[in-house]
């Protein structure tokens, strides 16, 4: 939960229940988080879809809703090891395609060794040389195979710049939070990633039968 929709950055916490009736519990960690430099616009998730400012490609705005979370995790390492999650060890021929007009729009390619980056369209490399995308975990905004083109693509947990750094749209936090995380919890788990301006989080709380 922000403090409203230009914020940039708040507190995650973690909540467990153990049936769709049962109460919420607090656990985990608490890490501070980082989000995208406009603040916030309405994603498209789990949750129905609401009025208001619409999520763009390259607006960097992080989306607000509810997402579910993949099930692979995206890294440099070439070993990893976190119980109960696929791990990639990302080259640089792995690409994350954000060209609305392709049909591969808001997903993973792995091109062979021999076959040519695409022409004309917009992609990000996932293997960089910088710490912060050292390791990822995709937030499903707008994910396949339903992704509507221009509704913005690319949105990850990622490892942050510094204290006071922002995203083009992602999350981000330090790497022994992320590390922490993502300890905490597997797919197994069906977790979901709630972000909410603090008037959306009051306003829905009950119909959405949030913590």
């Amino acid at each position: 939960m922000t403090d409203d929709w230009n914020s940039t950055q708040t507190t995650l916490h973690l909540y467990r229940r153990t049936l769709p009736a049962s109460s919420w519990t607090a656990t985990g960690p608490s890490p501070k988080i980082h989000l995208g430099r406009q603040g916030l616009a309405w994603g498209r998730g789990i949750h129905p879809l609401q009025k208001g400012i619409q999520k763009r490609e390259g607006d960097k705005k992080s989306p607000a809703g509810i997402f579910s979370l993949g099930s692979i995790l995206y890294g440099y390492a070439a070993q990893l090891s976190f119980p109960g999650w696929r791990y990639r060890c990302v080259s640089d021929r792995d690409l994350w395609i954000e060209d609305p007009t392709s049909l591969n729009y808001n997903r993973h390619l792995i091109l062979n060794p021999h076959e040519p980056f695409p022409t004309n369209h917009l992609f990000d490399r996932m293997r960089q040389d910088e710490p912060a995308h050292a390791l990822k975990l995709f937030i499903q905004h707008n994910s396949p195979p339903h992704a509507q083109p221009g509704a913005g693509s690319a949105i990850f947990f990622h490892i942050c710049r510094g204290p006071d750094s922002v995203t083009t749209g992602c999350t981000s936090m330090t790497e022994t939070d992320l590390y922490q995380l993502l300890q905490s919890f597997s797919p197994a788990d069906h977790p979901l990633y709630i972000l909410l301006p603090r008037s959306e989080y009051n306003r829905l709380r009950a119909s959405w039968r949030l913590p």
